[in-house]
C-alpha cells in the first residue's frame, strides 16, 4: 500500500497533467489553393507543406501570446529543410522561430491572454500574399480576400479588428477561401 505522502504526489502530478492540457486550442489549416502553399506557426508549429486540399492540426497550448500562422509561396526546401520562399520567407527555414518576411497575410491569436477569451485577427499591415479565412469555433469568421480586406488590420493605428473567442474554442485557417 502506498505511502499518504507518495499518493499526494501522484495526485498532484496528474493534476498538474490535467491542468498543463486544459485551454489549450487546436488549429486546423487548409489550402484550399490550386497550388501548393507552406503555411508557417510561431511560436508553435514551425511549418510544413500543403499540397491543395491538404491539412495540417496545431495543438496550441494555453498562454500562447503574440502567435502568427502566415502561408508562404514559390518556396523550394532541400532535404535538411533549408531554402526560400517567394512570399513569407523565414530566414530560409522550413520550420519557422522567426516570423516571415513582408508581404504575408497574418491570422494573429493570444490563447488563454485576458481572463476565459481568446483574441484573434488578419492582418494585412506587413503585405498580403493570400486569401484566407480565420474562424474561432464560437466566434465570427473573418474573411480576406483582397489587400484592402474590411475584416483585416489595414494599418499600426487601426483599431476594432481584434476578435474575442471564448477559452477552449477550436480555430480554422483557410489559404484560398
Amino acid at each position: 500500500m502506498a505511502s499518504p505522502a507518495a499518493a499526494s504526489s501522484v495526485l498532484l502530478l496528474l493534476l498538474a497533467a490535467f491542468t498543463a492540457g486544459a485551454g489549450a486550442a487546436t488549429f486546423t489549416i487548409k489550402n484550399n489553393c490550386g497550388y501548393t502553399v507552406w503555411p508557417a506557426a510561431t511560436p508553435v508549429g514551425g511549418g510544413r507543406q500543403l499540397n491543395p486540399g491538404q491539412t495540417w492540426t496545431l495543438q496550441v497550448p494555453a498562454g500562447t501570446q503574440s502567435g502568427r500562422i502566415w502561408g508562404r509561396t514559390g518556396c523550394s526546401f532541400n532535404g535538411a529543410g533549408r531554402g526560400r520562399c517567394a512570399t513569407g520567407d523565414c530566414a530560409g527555414a522550413l520550420s519557422c522561430t522567426l516570423s516571415g518576411q513582408p508581404p504575408l497575410t497574418l491570422a494573429e491569436f493570444t490563447i488563454g491572454g485576458g481572463g476565459a477569451n481568446d483574441y484573434y485577427d488578419i492582418s494585412v499591415i506587413d503585405g498580403y500574399n493570400l486569401p484566407m479565412d480565420f474562424s474561432c469555433s464560437n466566434g465570427k469568421n473573418l474573411h480576406c480576400g483582397t489587400p484592402r480586406c474590411p475584416d483585416a488590420y489595414l494599418y499600426p493605428s487601426d483599431n476594432s479588428k481584434n476578435h474575442g473567442c471564448r477559452g477552449n474554442s477550436n480555430y480554422k485557417v483557410t489559404f484560398c477561401p
